[in-house]
């Protein structure tokens, strides 16, 4: 299939978006189908929430070489080979036998999708003009809003008319569909030369992540204990030797010197603290609609479904605020209006609170979502030119998808500690223990359920709300941005071509 060389900007952005969405479909996708999985596996919640976290984790643990692949083989190259990994894992997933072949070939998905955001971001931004910058950055956007907030919906709809094995399956025709498009429309990218693998830091800094996790997930109803502990702890050690080996290398495979840029350390702060609350608040709904009030998988998927459709509409403006006002009041409205409205969703999300009200209160938070993520995005690339574009933004992927994967993991820790203190005469463990239990029986306990759901909610509170109180002194002296600013596109395009 031919190559289009004067593929425009936004054809460029809308055809790698056909493969971003598939990667953020599939963080949530689960979610949705975790009560069924335990059910079916007669697996722990502990266990199965690793077909979540070992996705996740794959992803951020393949993103920092991502950079070095772009410039070794060339960003169209290395987005094609990605979209190729993860179609194949989705049918394995799909094709699993076992709660650890599943688990397993989730992690092969992870490592193709890993790849995917910033080889994407790189081809769309190195197509672009400088003064379309705000316009493309909105269209990059609506795969990491959208995409997470429709892995539910669609995930509840092919999980109560088929298996939650469809909920894989589907990932291959559009997989091969991206493929295409990709061949079709993304430019050739020139491929630099072949510079060395930081062997160190790809030894240092994925165990480390694998580390961390590993020990959260182990928690159980206690966080001091040896299995905690000990993995915990290495991993930390092992980020402080990164840490300390990336200042000193010349070509580090995550070059975290980018951070010392004016705002790009305060933005990834901010971020990672927002995304962990977000993901965990996308993780907490869905099951409380379906063990709590009852609700089918489809049920529970289109109750989350306006929330997709308001982010999407919120990016799109805060994507052109961004770039006319100061930051602090895009994003300090944006951060304000997600924590107000989360705080309220634990507040009144009770066994018999109004359906409508709920769904209202998860649509306002992800509208707070769409005025944050994208925006405070945009703020940490501003000041960046050449390859550090490209180095940021495999650091802001490494930031999604490990604050992901350690708070669903903490949040999934919380719930479970919950329940067994609310009902400590539940036979089994957790959300499977509840699963086996007939309607009446159920109603019984339900409002100790909602309870633990709720404490767990306190969880995106207080880390929404740590995040605004960072973005408030970080932004504080932040200007809108002058035009000279939009001119990040051309400044890859000439680092490419040089």
């Amino acid at each position: 299939m031919s190559q289009s060389r004067s593929a425009s900007p936004l054809t460029v952005a809308l055809t790698v978006i056909v493969g971003t969405v598939l990667i953020g479909i599939d963080m949530t996708i689960v979610n949705i189908a975790i009560p069924q999985l335990t059910r079916d596996t007669g697996a722990p919640l502990t266990m199965i929430q690793w077909v979540v976290t070992g996705y996740t984790l794959a992803l951020a643990t393949v993103m920092p070489a991502t950079a070095w692949a772009i410039a070794r083989f060339g960003a169209r190259r290395v987005f094609l080979v990605s979209i190729c990994l993860f179609t194949a894992g989705s049918a394995l997933v799909a094709a699993s036998w076992s709660p650890e072949s599943l688990i397993a070939f989730r992690v092969v998905q992870g490592v193709g999708g890993g790849f995917v955001m910033p080889a994407s971001m790189t081809l769309a931004l190195a197509a672009t003009p400088g003064e379309q910058r705000g316009r493309i950055m909105a269209v990059l956007g609506l795969p990491v809003l959208i995409g997470p907030v429709l892995g539910p919906v669609v995930g509840g709809l092919l999980l109560d008319n088929l298996s939650w094995r469809w909920m894989f399956l589907i990932n291959v025709p559009f997989g091969i569909a991206s493929l295409l498009l990709g061949l079709r429309n993304l430019p050739k990218t020139p491929k630099g030369p072949a510079l060395p693998l930081d062997v160190r830091g790809l030894l240092l800094l994925p165990p480390a992540m694998a580390l961390l996790v590993l020990g959260t997930s182990f928690a159980g109803s206690s966080l001091l204990t040896a299995q905690v502990l000990l993995p915990v702890g290495v991993g930390l050690g092992l980020i402080a030797f990164f840490i300390w080996h990336a200042l000193r290398a010349n070509a580090p495979l995550l070059d975290i010197r980018v951070l010392t840029r004016p705002f790009t350390g305060s933005a990834a702060i901010v971020l990672f603290l927002f995304t962990s609350g977000w993901g965990a608040g996308m993780l907490l709904v869905p099951l409380y609609w379906q063990v709590v009030r009852g609700e089918s998988a489809t049920t529970a998927g289109l109750f989350v479904a306006p929330a997709g459709l308001a982010a999407g509409i919120a990016i799109q403006i805060s994507g052109r605020l961004i770039d006319r006002v100061a930051p602090l009041k895009v994003i300090g409205t944006g951060l304000t209006v997600a924590t107000v409205a989360t705080t309220a969703l634990l507040l009144l999300m009770g066994t018999d609170t109004p359906a409508w009200m709920l769904v209202a209160l998860w649509t306002t938070v992800a509208v707070g979502a769409g005025f944050t993520i994208m925006p405070m995005s945009t703020v940490a690339t501003r000041a960046l030119d050449g390859p550090a574009i490209p180095a940021m933004a495999t650091v802001l992927g490494v930031i999604n998808y490990i604050s992901s994967a350690i708070c669903i993991a903490v949040v999934s820790v919380v719930l479970t500690w919950q329940l067994a203190a609310r009902l400590p005469d539940l036979p089994g463990e957790g959300i499977g223990a509840l699963l086996v239990l007939d309607r009446d029986e159920f109603a019984v306990i339900a409002p100790q359920v909602a309870g633990a759901v709720q404490f767990a909610l306190w969880v995106p509170v207080a880390l929404m709300a740590a995040a605004l109180i960072a973005a408030s002194v970080a932004l504080r002296n932040a200007r809108a941005p002058q035009k000279a600013d939009t001119s990040v596109a051309e400044s890859l395009t000439s680092s490419e071509n040089a």
